[in-house]
C-alpha cells in the first residue's frame, strides 16, 4: 500500500509542477492587449482602454453563451474572432480587386486571386505591436474594414438576428457596440498575428483561414501522431495489466441479509432527503431549459411560434441549462458525502444536522441568487457599473456565476469540508483497514473545496488566455478531475457498507485508479488550451496526456461487469439495482463519452478544425451527463435506497426512466448532435471554420433536419427524467412505495 500511496503523491506533485510552469509561461506569452490601435497615418481607431471595456461588455451580455471567442462557447450564433476575421479579409480583398481589377475578389481568375491574397497575409500577419507605446499599427484599408465591420456586428446585437437565436435590443449603447466590436478585433488580430520571430499566430493558426494563412501548424500534425502512438502504447499496457491479473474470482462472503435492515438513520442523514428532492427538481428545470434551448437552433426567435426571446433569450436559456446542471449534479454527490460521512465515522456530531441544514440554505441562495443576476445582467439592468461582475454574468462558460456568488459556493463547499473531516474524524482516529481508502476519501474532499478557488483565478480586465486558464482548472480539474476520485471512493464506500467488497481491497483499488486517472487528467487540462493564445508547449503536453487520459477509460468495461456481478451477489442486492444499474451506466458512457468521443476531439489536428462545432455537445452531453449524471443519480438513489432499506419500491417508474434516459442520450448524441458535428467539421476542412459556424451552412435543409431530429432523443429523454422525478417524489408521497410489502431480514419479500 505504501508504494501505491507513494506513485499517487508523485504524479500529484509532479503534474501540478508541470501545470503550474505552462501556466507561468502563459502569463509570460500571452497575446498582448494594446493600449491603442492606429493608423500608420496616426489616426486612433481603438482608443486606450476600449478592448478591455469590450471584453467587460462581451462579458456581461452572457459571454460565452451567445456565440463563441477563439472556438469557446456556444453554437447556434458564429464564432466572433472567425466571423470578424473572414469579413476583414472579404472587405479588403474585395476593395483591392475593384480598385486594381474592377471586380470583386471572387469574380477574379485565380492568379488574380493569389495574388491579392498574398499581399493580404502580408500585412495581417506581420506583427506592429510596440511594447514601449502599447500600440498596434494597422494599414488604412484596416481601419476602414474595422468600421464596416463594426456596423455589421452593431446590427446584429442591436437589430437582433433570428438565425443566430440574438433578439432585437440585446444590446443597444452606440457607445457599448464600439467596445464590443473592438474585442472582438482583438481577438481575431490575435488569431492572424504571428508571434515575435515565429512563424505562428497566437492561437497557434487558429481557425482555419485560408485567405490569411491560417492552416494547421507542424507541431499540431506531429504531437497528433505523437498522441495517437502513446494512447495505443496505453492501452498494451492496460491489456498486459488485466492480462497479468488472476481472473476474478468468488465475489467472498456475501451476508445473507441486507446489513443495513435495522439500520437508524441519523438526524443528519435524514436532513439530506431535501437535497435529493432539490436534485430531482434541478434536474427537471435543466432538462426543460435544454429543450428551449436546443429549440433555439431551428427558430431562432421563437419557441414553436412563441415569441419567449423578450422574457427568455437564448443566451439566459442555455446559461440556465449548463449552470443547473452542474448545481444538480454537484447536489447529488455532496449530500451522498453527507449521507456516508456518518455511517464512516460511527458517530454522528453535536450539531451536524444544524449544518447540513445552513449548507442547504446556503445552496439555495447561490442557486436562486446567481440565476436572477445572470437574467438581469444578460436583459442589461444592472448598468454600466461594475454590479455585472460581482452580482451578474461571468461570461465565462461553465462559471457563469457573479464574483460575489462564486465567493459564496466556495464558502459553501468549505463549510461542506468542514461537516465531512468532523464526521469521518473518529474513523481516522481508528487506524484500521479503512484507512486509507478514508484518507483518499479526505484528499479529494478537500480538492472539491479548494479548487473552485481557481474560479477566483481572473478579474475584470484578465487576459482571455489567463481567464482561459483559470477557468479550465475549475471545468476540467474539479468536476472532471477531483469529482471523480470522490465519486470512486464513495461507490467503494457504499459497496463495503452493504458488506459486498472488504474495505482493504476497496482501498488499493481506489488509490490506484485515482492514480492511474490522475497521471493523465492533470496535465491533459491544457488539451482544452491548444488555441486560446497559449505557448507551443501547451499543445505539445496537453495533446500527449489527454491521450493518457483516456487509456483507462476504455477498460471500464471490467468495472462495468464487477457491478453487475455485484447486483446479482445475492437476493436481498436486488433491492439496490437500480443504483448499480446507474453505476454500470456510468461505465458505459465513460466509455464512449468521455474515452471515444473524447478522443474524437482531442488530438491537436482533429480539435484544429473542430473546436466549438457540435462534435463539442456530443462529447460534452455524453461525458456530462452520461458520466456524472448518471453517477449523481445512481448515489440519489443508493443514499435514498439506504435510509430506509426495508421498504419495497414499486421499480415501474425508475426502471423506464433508467432506460428512457439512457436510449435517449444515446439518440440526441448520434441521431443528430454527431452527424451536425461531422457536416460542420467537413465545412470546416474544406472551406474555412467561418462557413462551418455560419448562418449560410447551418440554415441549409439537410442541416436544419438534422438538427430537428434531435426531437427524437430529447423527447425520449425528457419522459425519462419526468419518470425519474416522479418516483423520486413518491418516496416521500408514497406512490413509489409498495405499502403492503417490506423486505424482511432474510432477504424475502413478505405481505405486512
Amino acid at each position: 500500500m505504501r508504494k501505491l500511496w507513494l506513485a499517487f503523491t508523485a504524479v500529484v506533485v509532479i503534474s501540478f509542477a508541470v501545470l503550474g510552469w505552462v501556466g507561468f509561461r502563459i502569463y509570460q506569452e500571452k497575446p498582448p492587449v494594446p493600449s491603442r490601435v492606429v493608423t500608420a497615418a496616426g489616426v486612433t481607431v481603438v482608443p486606450e482602454g476600449m478592448i478591455q471595456a469590450g471584453q467587460n461588455v462581451w462579458q456581461s451580455m452572457g459571454g460565452m453563451e451567445v456565440g463563441s471567442v477563439w472556438g469557446h462557447g456556444s453554437y447556434v450564433a458564429p464564432d466572433w474572432t472567425a466571423d470578424w476575421l473572414h469579413r476583414e479579409a472579404v472587405f479588403i480583398l474585395d476593395e483591392w480587386g475593384r480598385a486594381e481589377f474592377g471586380r470583386e475578389y471572387g469574380a477574379l481568375a485565380p492568379e488574380q486571386q493569389g495574388q491579392l491574397q498574398r499581399r493580404l497575409q502580408e500585412i495581417m500577419r506581420r506583427n506592429t505591436y510596440d511594447p514601449a507605446a502599447g500600440t498596434v499599427t494597422i494599414d488604412e484599408v484596416r481601419a476602414r474594414a474595422f468600421e464596416a465591420n463594426a456596423a455589421h456586428f452593431a446590427s446584429v446585437f442591436r437589430d437582433g438576428r433570428d438565425e443566430y437565436a440574438i433578439p432585437a435590443g440585446a444590446l443597444d449603447d452606440p457607445g457599448k457596440l464600439r467596445e464590443l466590436s473592438a474585442f472582438f478585433f482583438w481577438t481575431a488580430w490575435a488569431a492572424s498575428t504571428n508571434r515575435p520571430g515565429e512563424t505562428i499566430t497566437y492561437t497557434s493558426n487558429w481557425p482555419h483561414e485560408p485567405l490569411v494563412g491560417n492552416v494547421p501548424t507542424g507541431e499540431a500534425v506531429v504531437w497528433t501522431g505523437v498522441s495517437i502512438i502513446l494512447l495505443l502504447a496505453g492501452i498494451a499496457a492496460m491489456v498486459w495489466y488485466y492480462a497479468g491479473r488472476r481472473e476474478d474470482g468468488p465475489l467472498g462472503t456475501i451476508p445473507t441479509g441486507d446489513p443495513l435492515l435495522g439500520y437508524k438513520a441519523t438526524p443528519s442523514q435524514l436532513a439530506t432527503v431535501k437535497y435529493f428532492w432539490t436534485v430531482a427538481a434541478l434536474f427537471l428545470v435543466q432538462i426543460l431549459l435544454g429543450v428551449v434551448t436546443a429549440h433555439y437552433g431551428v427558430e431562432g426567435g421563437a419557441f414553436y411560434g412563441i415569441d419567449i426571446a423578450s422574457i427568455l433569450p437564448y443566451t439566459v436559456a442555455r446559461t440556465w441549462h449548463l449552470q443547473l446542471g452542474i448545481f444538480w449534479i454537484a447536489t447529488a454527490w455532496l449530500a451522498a458525502g453527507l449521507y456516508i460521512a456518518p455511517a464512516v465515522g460511527g458517530v454522528e456530531p453535536k450539531g451536524q444536522r444544524l449544518g447540513v441544514n445552513v449548507l442547504f440554505a446556503a445552496l439555495v441562495l447561490v442557486v436562486v441568487g446567481s440565476m436572477a443576476g445572470q437574467w438581469l445582467s444578460v436583459m442589461q439592468h444592472l448598468g454600466s457599473g461594475t454590479a455585472w461582475f460581482y452580482f451578474g454574468h461571468s461570461g465565462y462558460e461553465y462559471i457563469d456565476l457573479g464574483r460575489a456568488f462564486q465567493i459564496a459556493l466556495l464558502v459553501g463547499l468549505f463549510l461542506w469540508l468542514f461537516l465531512m473531516v468532523r464526521a469521518i474524524r473518529p474513523a481516522l482516529q481508528r487506524r484500521d483497514e479503512q484507512r486509507s481508502i478514508l484518507t483518499l476519501f479526505l484528499i479529494s474532499s478537500l480538492a472539491i473545496a479548494a479548487f473552485y478557488g481557481a474560479a477566483l483565478g481572473y478579474g475584470r480586465h484578465t487576459n482571455l488566455a489567463i481567464a482561459e486558464y483559470w477557468r479550465w482548472w475549475v471545468v476540467h480539474l474539479w468536476v472532471e478531475g477531483f469529482f471523480e476520485v470522490f465519486a470512486t471512493v464513495v461507490i467503494a464506500f457504499l459497496f463495503a457498507r452493504l458488506k459486498l467488497v472488504s474495505l482493504r481491497t476497496a482501498g488499493q483499488a481506489s488509490v490506484l485508479s485515482s492514480t492511474i486517472f490522475l497521471s493523465g487528467g492533470i496535465i491533459g487540462t491544457l488539451h482544452h488550451l491548444y488555441f486560446s493564445g497559449t505557448p507551443t508547449v501547451v499543445l505539445a503536453l496537453g495533446s500527449v496526456f489527454s491521450a493518457l487520459e483516456v487509456v483507462p477509460l476504455l477498460f471500464v468495461g471490467y468495472e462495468a461487469w464487477h457491478n453487475i456481478r455485484l447486483s446479482k451477489a445475492t437476493a436481498w442486492v436486488r433491492k439496490y439495482r437500480w443504483p448499480i444499474y446507474f453505476f454500470v451506466s456510468v461505465a458505459f458512457w465513460n466509455m464512449l463519452g468521455a474515452g471515444l468521443f473524447g478522443f474524437m476531439i482531442n488530438p491537436p489536428i482533429a480539435l484544429y478544425y473542430m473546436q466549438g462545432l457540435n462534435t463539442t455537445p456530443v462529447h460534452g452531453h455524453a461525458a456530462l451527463f452520461g458520466v456524472y449524471g448518471m453517477l449523481g443519480i445512481g448515489l440519489m438513489l443508493f443514499s435514498l435506497r439506504a435510509l430506509r432499506p426495508e421498504e419495497a419500491w414499486r421499480e415501474g417508474a425508475v426502471t423506464f426512466s433508467f432506460w428512457a434516459i439512457n436510449v435517449g442520450l444515446f439518440a440526441m448524441v448520434v441521431v443528430s448532435l454527431l452527424p451536425v458535428g461531422l457536416m460542420q467539421t467537413w465545412a470546416s476542412v474544406t472551406e474555412g471554420y467561418w462557413f462551418a459556424r455560419s448562418a449560410e451552412f447551418l440554415q441549409t435543409g439537410v442541416m436544419q433536419t438534422l438538427r430537428w431530429l434531435r426531437v427524437i432523443g430529447d423527447t425520449i429523454f425528457t419522459l425519462g427524467a419526468l419518470a425519474l422525478v416522479w418516483f423520486v417524489a413518491g418516496l416521500t408521497t408514497g406512490h413509489s412505495i409498495d405499502k403492503g410489502e417490506e423486505w424482511s431480514p432474510d432477504a424475502r419479500k413478505v405481505r405486512v
